[in-house]
């Protein structure tokens, strides 16, 4: 694919591996992208200005403060600018800023100031990679959503050998190739996909109802990693807390009846993500008042099952997504049953979790999931924030969409 007219915003940070950044931008030029630098004030210290803006055909940008430019107010003219932003080298110093949300120069201040995608490339001496502040950063920046390519494996400038080698220009090319190749097949393809999240609620009186603990975070940040990736996307939303997004189309629904017909009234889609929890049973008779404890048969309550809403998506000849995912809250034999529930609902991924555990899962703005798929093949997620999951489910959803027309040059 040619990244002809792209606009790439390229960051220089400090370290030895600065220099990676001209071989880098001569591709990009090779391939008629339009690229700008920013040289961050150590990253001065391995490449020059001039070198950068003979190779950019562009203005080399250095001080927030540039009494030539600050009218362009650059730090906003530039994260606008960019359709993506590259950081490299991303030493651990600078994955050590963005954590923490730093504003002290231009380099930081376009990155917290931007609404385009971001892609850090790590560099650093191993045991600096490794280090347990350094990997706590690298979890902090997954669930901001930057995107990350490295670090690799090799010989190091320090001469020590190990993870924490940046990926070759070639890398990141091919990164940056295959990462517009998706963006633009999306854009071309009109994809669609509906999310159900959250509990349902069954009343047994205008009172009481059955329901569960589902706060329908997990749903709701999947729709919002899928709307990222340039997928429409409705959530329909059972009763929950969860703050709406302006770029989110949500309906909110009430009882499993009413969830099963607003997932019928959304097809065909694409892809639908089953992540609601939605009551099994509801009550055959609802009474119009509230029953008084001193009047109650316990006995009497009689339930029903209500409609399956996963089973219905993955078994619909008519208007079958091409994806359909569902979700499994498990406390016992999470893997056994969740791979007797992917045979039996014929849906292409399984999303499991055990909320058994106190610490994520259900009410919690974390999770440790697995991914089955229809072979039985599992990815497992270890605990991490409920944004972080939810990105890695939305692109291996966008990868199963994408396979077969996946033919870059």
């Amino acid at each position: 694919m040619s990244l002809k007219e792209k606009k790439i915003l390229i960051i220089i940070g400090g370290g030895i591996s600065a220099y990676k950044a001209l071989d880098l931008i001569r591709l990009l030029k090779k391939n008629y992208a339009d690229v700008k630098a920013i040289l961050t004030k150590s990253g001065k210290e391995f490449v020059t200005p001039l070198s950068i803006t003979t190779l950019t055909k562009n203005k080399t940008f250095e001080d927030i403060f540039d009494k030539n430019s600050e009218a362009e107010i650059d730090h906003i003219a530039l994260s606008r600018w960019a359709d993506l932003i590259v950081v490299l080298p991303t030493t651990a110093n600078f994955m050590t800023k963005l954590s923490i949300g730093k504003a002290e120069d231009l380099a930081t201040t376009v990155l917290l100031a931007s609404n385009r995608d971001i892609l850090l490339v790590p560099a650093m001496n191993v045991r600096m990679w490794l280090h347990k502040a350094t990997q706590n950063n690298l979890k902090i920046l997954q669930d901001y959503g930057y995107l990350f390519i490295g670090p690799e494996k090799g010989e190091m400038a320090c001469g020590e050998y190990g993870e924490g080698k940046m990926s070759s220009p070639r890398q990141i090319f091919s990164f940056l190739k295959n990462y517009f190749f998706e963006k633009n097949l999306v854009k071309n393809k009109n994809l669609k996909a509906l999310v159900t999240t959250g509990p349902t609620r069954e009343y047994l009186d205008p009172v009481r109802y059955i329901s569960n603990e589902s706060s329908g975070k997990q749903g709701y940040e999947v729709a919002l990693a899928l709307k990222k990736l340039g997928i429409k996307t409705k959530l329909i939303a059972g009763p929950s807390n969860f703050i709406s997004s302006r770029d989110l189309k949500i309906k909110k629904i009430i009882s499993a009846k009413q969830m099963m017909n607003e997932v019928k009234k959304s097809l065909p889609v694409d892809v639908a993500v089953c992540a609601a929890a939605v009551s099994d049973f509801r009550p055959i008779n609802k009474s119009k008042n509230k029953i008084k404890k001193n009047q109650a048969n316990l006995s009497s309550i009689q339930l029903e099952k209500n409609p399956d809403i996963l089973d219905y998506l993955s078994k619909n000849n008519k208007a079958r997504p091409k994806v359909v995912v569902g979700f499994s809250a498990e406390t016992e034999n999470v893997i056994q049953n969740s791979k007797i529930k992917i045979k039996e609902k014929y849906c292409d991924l399984i999303i499991v979790n055990d909320v058994s555990k106190k610490d994520s899962g259900f009410n919690s703005d974390y999770n440790r999931v697995s991914i089955i798929d229809k072979k039985g093949k599992i990815k497992s997620i270890p605990r991490n924030k409920k944004s972080f999951i939810a990105s890695t489910i939305a692109k291996i959803i966008l990868d199963k969409l994408l396979i077969n027309d996946k033919n870059i040059n």
